[in-house]
């Protein structure tokens, strides 16, 4: 008994829709090009892709998970970025897609910085937020000198009387 093969997610290769996240490479549709966008894990418990959203043109693109996506995209300039669930900018970059070319992008969620490099390596990053470990370590810095100055302050002014 054979079974009938299972659709791929979205439908494989045939009528490609803009702005809809691909595991595998499409052809560009007739004045398009397409993103190949690599997004990593992150040092994060939970995986920072599943957290955040790819925007393109503050559209979002469904963008399931770690690994390489092919998005579908208008020729032209676009602004493509990562926001957190609030809607807040972590990563982004700016682009002009060439019509049938495909451009490669890597989002980097990192221990230290958020980085967009391109194809060859180059860091394109328009903006890039510090992690949420960084963050968290500068809070903690920040707290800890409060805390601590605030009561050597405190024991000081009581020794003093």
């Amino acid at each position: 008994m054979s079974y009938p093969p299972h659709p791929s997610y979205p439908p494989g290769p045939g009528a490609v829709t803009p702005l809809v996240a691909y595991p595998h490479p499409i052809p560009p549709p007739p004045g398009h090009a397409v993103l190949a966008v690599s997004v990593n894990r992150g040092p994060y418990l939970v995986p920072a892709p599943s957290t955040s959203k790819f925007k393109v043109d503050r559209r979002a693109v469904p963008i399931p998970g770690e690994g390489t996506w092919h998005v579908a995209v208008p020729a032209g300039p676009h602004d493509v970025r990562y926001t957190d669930f609030m809607g807040f900018p972590v990563m982004t970059t700016a682009l002009v897609a060439h019509p049938g070319a495909v451009h490669h992008l890597s989002f980097r969620f990192g221990g230290w910085r958020n980085r967009v490099h391109d194809g060859h390596g180059a860091d394109v990053t328009k903006f890039g937020m510090w992690s949420n470990y960084s963050i968290l370590l500068v809070i903690l810095l920040v707290l800890g000198v409060v805390c601590c100055g605030g009561s050597a302050l405190l024991a000081g002014l009581s020794g003093s009387a």
